[in-house]
């Protein structure tokens, strides 16, 4: 009896946890996430063809530069700021804001810091300029709809009950 393994035109589902470069936990998936494999998904190019091959069950490691992953640190996008020039809404660690830059992209900023009557946001994404790791678990395997293979997305719908 052959097993199904990871390969163009299968839906997958994957469970990961994410690692930052100081091997803390910053993101993990418990509930499977699924896609087609092949077919050009959000997944990082490097974890698709990591998992190419494997069978259910099977558990791999990627370990990703910050250009692989979620860029390189850019300073631009970090502004500091007298907190008295800042409206009260926006004086809490964690607090998000929308700001359009001159080419009118929309850009989140988060107020990442607070001290000495300083406050400072940034747009970077959290992990930028960091190598992480990627412990990645092959949850399910199956063949993929004639419609999922024209999408490019999984059908939710065909996914087994979460157990």
């Amino acid at each position: 009896m052959s097993y199904p393994v990871v390969e163009a035109g299968k839906v997958v589902s994957l469970s990961y946890v994410l690692r930052n470069e100081r091997d803390q936990i910053v993101e993990y998936s418990d509930v499977p996430i699924a896609y087609v494999h092949g077919a050009g998904s959000d997944l990082f190019p490097e974890i698709e063809r990591a998992v190419e091959g494997c069978g259910v069950g099977d558990k791999i490691t990627v370990s990703l530069s910050p250009e692989q992953a979620f860029g390189a640190r850019n300073p631009e996008l970090a502004f500091s700021d007298d907190v008295e020039n800042v409206p009260p809404e926006l004086r809490r660690l964690g607090t998000q804001l929308e700001a359009q830059n001159a080419k009118g992209e929309t850009l989140t900023f988060v107020v990442t810091h607070m001290e000495g009557g300083r406050l400072t946001v940034d747009a970077n994404h959290p992990l930028a300029g960091q190598r992480v790791t990627f412990a990645v678990t092959v949850c399910e395997i199956r063949d993929a709809t004639p419609e999922e293979l024209r999408s490019g997305r999984p059908d939710a719908s065909l996914s087994p009950p979460l157990q």
